[in-house]
């Protein structure tokens, strides 16, 4: 049971670490202090972004990919859930996400990104963002799928000439 937590636990959190690693402000650089107008600005936008849904959405797609991908897990799916929203549900990161767009945006520009976002047009991206974001992870994964047997070809034959040599 350790081992499929763990399992859990690394597949879960590999990708968007390393993603995040690879942007993020290194830990010993100075955070530049926000403005209260601005930070009020990027609070704003977040929620015209519907972000507290978007990011609800995006936790439940992530782990129900995982249990499509390794119904294995599916006796820790509890632990998975619970332990993502305690770290990373809106509740978790909505005040550093807020200073995260203050820190990104002048308070104008965040004030003009949240007059799209209240639009019409701004609504209708936003209702359909988790959509969009799911139909992309489907199809970079068939896109993975129908070429994996090139990649896989490509390592033989890498393996294969290092073994040569």
């Amino acid at each position: 049971m350790k081992h499929l937590l763990a399992l859990a636990a690394g597949l879960l959190l590999a990708a968007p670490a390393a993603s995040a690693q690879a942007t993020a402000t290194p830990s010993a650089a100075p955070v530049t202090p926000v403005a209260p107008a601005q930070r009020k600005a990027a609070e704003e936008l977040l929620v015209a972004m519907q972000m507290e849904q978007t990011a609800t959405n995006a936790l439940d797609q992530m782990v129900t990919a995982q249990m499509i991908q390794r119904p294995e897990l599916k006796a820790v799916e509890p632990e998975m859930r619970g332990f993502l929203h305690k770290y990373m549900s809106w509740a978790a990161l909505k005040d550093d996400m807020a200073d995260l767009y203050a820190r990104e945006f002048s308070e104008k520009e965040l004030k003009d990104l949240r007059k799209f976002y209240t639009s019409p047009t701004g609504q209708k991206f936003t209702g359909k963002q988790s959509q969009l974001m799911a139909a992309g992870m489907a199809l970079g994964q068939r896109r993975m799928q129908e070429h994996l047997p090139e990649l896989q070809k490509s390592i033989e034959d890498k393996l294969s000439r290092t073994m040569k040599e």
